[in-house]
């Protein structure tokens, strides 16, 4: 019993028991000394979001150079296997780069790790590669060409996963501007990759062969502002990385000449040979611009340790409250 001036609190019975109450507010921890919380990659930019960008255009690429390929397009199917030649091979030469040494690299394959997206990109290249090679090898000799057809169908078969693994690779991280972002990071490189790709076809193919391209850009565009809008609105305080800064500026680039190359290639590249030059240029420049600012998001949201224990936090209070 407690006296009717007592400052005891009364207890409740079950059903309208409320709990106990905070008499001081919670506190708001950030970090430390406002130091981050998890360790920024020390991936270089140029190198890593290169290699993004690389492959999924070379990926993406053989996926068109097929199509090419199979529907009499030869001026394009030939531009578009030394296309994606060129660029795996770039993509390779810029991740050994930043490995920063080739035997790195081999030491990858010796194991192979489905767990691990690291691995399996690594065999993927490996793979992918050769196949490239001797597709854009047979078009540009005339020779074998049973066996270019079988190296184009092989190479487009693997393009996509080429072009989307990076997402995987990136979300796999403990940044939270990617691995938050896990759902919608494979849509919006694909998508960003299809750009690219369509934007090579458009620059180096001739006019009269370039409407599977023009097509693909528009789908691309449509594809990839619809994946980063859902990204930004499912992240939160985290989609704040992909809006300021640096990650900010490049992706409203990126954006912008997605949409104006695709609009470019779809009005006039059909007539007019210099408009889907330069419809293509834009395209990607956007793919470019895209991969870039997300690696700039994700570096931004691992220096901020509120990106990191803020949405921990939402989380747990989350959980309590279900």
């Amino acid at each position: 019993m407690t006296s009717a001036g007592s400052s005891t609190p009364r207890r409740h019975g079950r059903r309208g028991r409320r709990g106990e109450q905070l008499m001081v507010p919670r506190a708001e921890f950030d970090s430390y000394y406002g130091r981050p919380v998890i360790k920024a990659p020390s991936w270089e930019p140029r190198d890593i979001a290169g290699y993004f960008f690389l492959g999924g255009l070379a990926g993406a690429g053989s996926v068109l150079a097929a199509g090419a390929h199979a529907t009499g397009r030869s001026t394009t199917a030939t531009a578009m296997k030394i296309s994606s030649l060129t660029a795996v091979s770039l993509s390779a030469a810029a991740l050994i780069h930043d490995l920063g040494r080739p035997d790195r690299f081999v030491n990858m394959l010796r194991v192979f790790k489905p767990t691990s997206p690291m691995s399996v990109g690594s065999w993927l290249l490996s793979l992918y590669g050769p196949a490239a090679g001797a597709a854009a090898a047979s078009a540009v000799t005339g020779r074998l060409p049973r066996l270019g057809a079988t190296a184009t169908g092989a190479a487009a078969l693997l393009g996509p996963a080429v072009a989307s693994y990076t997402a995987v690779l990136a979300a796999d991280t403990a940044v939270p501007a990617w691995h938050d972002a896990h759902r919608e990071l494979p849509y919006l490189f694909t998508a960003s990759a299809t750009a690219a790709a369509s934007g090579m076809a458009l620059v180096l193919g001739p006019r009269s062969e370039n409407s599977p391209a023009r097509h693909a850009a528009a789908v691309a565009a449509v594809g990839e502002i619809a994946a980063h809008r859902a990204l930004e609105r499912r992240l939160g305080l985290v989609g704040e990385t992909y809006r300021d800064g640096r990650a900010g500026t490049l992706l409203r680039a990126a954006r912008a000449l997605t949409f104006g190359g695709a609009l470019g290639a779809t009005l006039l590249g059909g007539r007019h040979r210099a408009a889907a030059a330069a419809s293509g240029l834009a395209l990607l420049a956007g793919s470019a611009f895209t991969r870039f600012g997300v690696f700039a998001a994700g570096i931004a949201s691992a220096e901020d340790p509120k990106y990191t224990v803020r949405p921990q936090r939402e989380r747990l209070e989350e959980r309590r409250r279900t």
